[in-house]
């Protein structure tokens, strides 16, 4: 199993916002890609830092997932995010996840 950790700053009393934009707009978009497996967000008591963690079946497909998705993203949340996504990628020869 890969994952990717998206990390991210919302602007002022924006969480719900963007929970919609995520369950409407970002999963679907997951869903049609190939090696998807899940999703994870964390979102800080303030409100402000959220973490998406992706789990994807391949590295193959998680590299897609950064060359391909994580632009639209940017796009799609650009008027809830402040500033960008960074990316951090889990997973590879080295670093391969446990438990997949």
């Amino acid at each position: 199993m890969y994952a990717r950790k998206v990390s991210l700053c919302l602007k002022s009393e924006l969480v719900s916002q963007f929970l919609m934009k995520i369950e409407y707009e970002v999963v679907p978009l997951l869903r049609k890609q190939r090696g998807f497996l899940d999703q994870l967000i964390i979102v800080s008591d303030s409100g402000n830092l959220v973490y998406v963690y992706t789990f994807w079946a391949s590295g193959e497909a998680a590299e897609k997932y950064d060359c391909a998705t994580l632009p639209m993203l940017n796009q799609l949340l650009a008027d809830v995010v402040d500033g960008e996504l960074h990316i951090h990628a889990f997973g590879g020869p080295r670093g391969r996840l446990s438990g997949a």
